[in-house]
């Protein structure tokens, strides 16, 4: 933990993770994220000079380090379709207190920049991959890409040393057929698969109780086939389950935002590529700490800011939508805008 400061919310949670999205623009119209028919080729992004600097970016992340934050995560949309992003790794790497920079990415840009982000610091990687069958996965991404491009994104990261996990988004009716063919392909890969339960974030997904998934179902379909035995976590506020392989060291991970709420050891905050930072990808609104930057105000005032906002957080909105199926349906921010 840092020792330079620390903030706890009402729950006694401490802020350890900022997620920065580096771009809403996304290559991919994920029908659980970005569906065509709402996201088309008029939709309008946030323009240039309406996102924050590397600069600015850095900045803040430096006051995030101060309040407890020890790792970074960067998304977006699909953050390597901001130019120039391995400058940004170089800038947040420098920052003192920082453990940990990964990047989630939909692996389409993979091949061509995994040398240049290994070289800037980047160490970790998330690749987004919904089904190893080709057909599958286009209609699950809108028709933007082959499964043979991630998969060639994935062994560029792999060779440039960096770690790589495998992240599924299953949806019932959908692709969930796919869960054990890519337990299958990625087994003996070295390569960790996680499978993430169809979450109702933003507005736009069409999301359905009965579209999801769960934990247990998805644990049950692999292991009776590839028997599995339960891991402890690695740290506080860990997302995923762990499994791994009977008789192997061979892991899997299941996120399970619906069905087995992970609120409670919740330590991520996110900042937007607009400069708002939201204390839960469930939120209806974020506080914008970039136009504190350009009134002029110092590191401490927006320390101030963010220490006063995450003292104060009361996010549990997976706990409550466990407790109560008929939470109301506020406005949601969108997780291309937000990142995951």
């Amino acid at each position: 933990m840092n020792d330079i400061g620390k903030v706890l919310d009402t729950f006694g949670r401490p802020l350890r993770d900022l997620r920065i999205s580096v771009t809403d623009r996304c290559n991919f119209r994920c029908r659980y994220c970005m569906p065509e028919e709402v996201f088309g080729p008029d939709f309008e992004f946030l323009s240039k000079d309406q996102l924050l600097t590397f600069d600015e970016i850095t900045r803040l992340a430096r006051v995030f380090v101060s309040l407890g934050v020890e790792k970074i995560r960067l998304s977006g949309g699909e953050p390597l379709l901001r130019k120039d992003l391995s400058k940004l790794i170089q800038m947040l790497g420098s920052i003192d207190g920082i453990a940990d920079i990964a990047l989630t990415t939909n692996g389409t840009l993979l091949a061509k920049y995994a040398k240049e982000l290994k070289e800037a610091g980047l160490k970790r990687i998330n690749v987004s991959l919904d089904s190893i069958n080709n057909e599958v996965f286009r209609r699950m991404n809108g028709g933007r890409s082959d499964v043979q491009t991630v998969l060639d994104g994935i062994e560029a990261a792999a060779k440039v040393g960096m770690k790589v996990k495998i992240n599924m988004v299953v949806q019932k009716g959908g692709n969930d057929q796919d869960i054990l063919p890519m337990a299958r392909y990625f087994r003996g890969t070295g390569y960790i698969l996680r499978f993430i339960e169809f979450m109702d974030v933003g507005n736009s997904n069409g999301w359905d109780l009965t579209q999801v998934l769960s934990k247990q179902e998805i644990v049950e379909r692999i292991d009776a086939e590839m028997p599995l035995e339960l891991v402890q976590p690695n740290y506080f506020g860990e997302v995923a389950s762990r499994y791994r392989y009977r008789g192997t060291k061979e892991e899997i991970g299941v996120i399970s935002s619906v069905t087995d709420s992970f609120c409670s050891t919740c330590t991520r905050v996110r900042l937007s590529a607009n400069g708002y930072f939201y204390t839960c990808l469930f939120a209806t609104q974020g506080t914008n700490l970039r136009s504190l930057i350009q009134a002029g105000a110092g590191d401490e005032e927006i320390r101030n800011v963010i220490t006063n906002v995450w003292s104060n957080r009361k996010d549990r909105y997976s706990d409550e939508r466990i407790l109560n199926t008929n939470i109301p349906k506020n406005k949601k921010i969108e997780m291309y805008y937000i990142g995951g």
